[in-house]
């Protein structure tokens, strides 16, 4: 009697944590109780790295998760087909990136918008600096970004991270970029427990292979974390409305709201401030053609 009196009991626990790993439809949830494994109920799915659930305890160490509170942010990528969530509740986007293998402006974009798009800062990272000649035409390249308001720090992971540091405390980062750029390395450097798996670029095709596999959440200091999370080679954004698309260009702010008319998409419509802000120089051809791109 003693002993199904204490598994019902033990059946009925339910305890609050935050999501520190996520495998497919298998996740870690960090609990007062200890890390608990978790999976969803039925079909369940959209359960993010960096989330705040609550599970209900199954067995010992395992369980299911109930709910998911409500988040600040949620960073993620999307084709026609499927939804890839990244990372919740993030405050602040590492985007790394590095002179070789080189990167692609494209996804920088990309990134960007689904950044802003959820009010999140952004911290670009070119890491390799060790490549000096290659990184200065990098550095260079970058400084469209760095004249939008982006902050572009330069590092070698493999040498010192420690310039890093600042801009890591009381956030919630979430480490992205595509495959090559050295995630892994970084985040190695900066969690050394974290071991994450490395490999080499392929210089004859430019690229790099994956090698983180999983997102993990890795504990800073009482107020600080860092997710690292799979490289990747492509970006979607058709989770972004068209009419909330101009939103992600950091440059078109001031403008927006000032048109003519209150559903302008900024293509040729007259009395649109946008399209008049960039005839004065204020917005760059390269990012309206980009914006029309996205549109299209």
């Amino acid at each position: 009697m003693s002993g199904r009196t204490k598994k019902t009991q033990f059946h009925s626990d339910c305890l609050a944590g935050q999501v520190v790993a996520a495998f497919g439809r298998h996740y870690s949830v960090a609990t007062e109780a200890g890390i608990v494994s978790c999976v969803t109920r039925g079909k369940k799915i959209g359960v993010a790295c960096g989330d705040q659930v609550t599970c209900r305890l199954t067995t010992p160490g395992q369980g299911v998760i109930e709910t998911i509170q409500p988040r600040r942010s949620l960073f993620y990528r999307s084709d026609a087909f499927k939804e890839k969530i990244i990372a919740a509740n993030v405050t602040q986007i590492i985007l790394v990136v590095a002179a070789v293998p080189s990167f692609s402006e494209e996804l920088i974009s990309r990134c960007l918008v689904a950044a802003e798009s959820e009010n999140i800062n952004v911290l670009i990272v070119l890491n390799k600096s060790d490549l000096i000649e290659q990184t200065k035409i990098a550095y260079q390249t970058l400084s469209l970004y760095r004249d939008l308001g982006y902050c572009v720090l330069q590092l070698s992971s493999i040498h010192d991270v420690s310039l890093l540091l600042p801009y890591l405390t009381n956030h919630l980062s979430v480490l992205v970029g595509q495959s090559g750029m050295g995630k892994s390395t970084l985040l190695n450097a900066l969690v050394p427990e974290a071991n994450r798996s490395t490999a080499t670029i392929s210089l004859a095709l430019d690229s790099g292979s994956h090698t983180t596999t999983y997102s993990q959440l890795y504990q800073l200091d009482k107020n600080s974390a860092i997710i690292d999370s799979p490289g990747f080679q492509e970006f979607g954004l058709n989770h972004i409305k068209e009419e909330n698309l101009a939103y992600g260009f950091a440059e078109f702010h001031p403008y927006i709201g000032h048109c003519k008319f209150s559903n302008c998409r900024h293509r040729a419509e007259p009395g649109c401030a946008v399209l008049a802000a960039h005839e004065d120089g204020k917005i760059l051809s390269k990012r309206l053609d980009y914006y029309h791109k996205l549109l299209r």
